[in-house]
């Protein structure tokens, strides 16, 4: 038996669904303030690699703060987040203090000399939320 009309039907299963997965969601603009930080106990507490929300972040992870004002926005737990001048996609993995606004937090590994290269600044992110039935698909 040839597997080869099995296997391209299994293909095309996977590419409908995850194309029609993608029409799920929506990208939606915002301008923030972001930082960077670092887990290292002088910017957190004794437990420097522990998110929020339970989850250790290691150097490498490409993941976010946010201020607790932006999850009302859907700017959630496991969002996905794309930040203007770099090239990955991030996930929104911890939350700020309560002191913060309108703002994320680029976790930065331990690398502190990056992070305050980063500075503070205004930028432009996108991010990732289910489309809800009044939103029309965007070609």
């Amino acid at each position: 038996m040839n597997p080869r009309p099995i296997i391209i039907l299994i293909l095309f299963g996977v590419l409908t669904y995850a194309c029609k997965n993608e029409e799920a969601y929506v990208w939606k603009k915002l301008e923030v303030q972001a930082s960077a930080y670092n887990s290292v106990p002088s910017q957190t507490d004794r437990l420097p690699s522990l998110a929020a929300w339970g989850d250790t972040l290691k150097p490498g992870m490409n993941c976010i703060a946010v201020s607790q004002d932006l999850i009302a926005l859907g700017l959630d737990y496991g969002t996905q987040i794309k930040i203007n001048g770099f090239d990955s996609i991030f996930t929104v993995k911890d939350k700020m203090h309560s002191k913060w606004n309108s703002s994320i937090d680029i976790y930065m590994g331990v690398d502190v000399e990056k992070a305050k290269e980063w500075g503070r600044k205004k930028i432009l992110i996108e991010y990732r939320v289910k489309r809800n039935n009044s939103q029309k698909l965007e070609k």
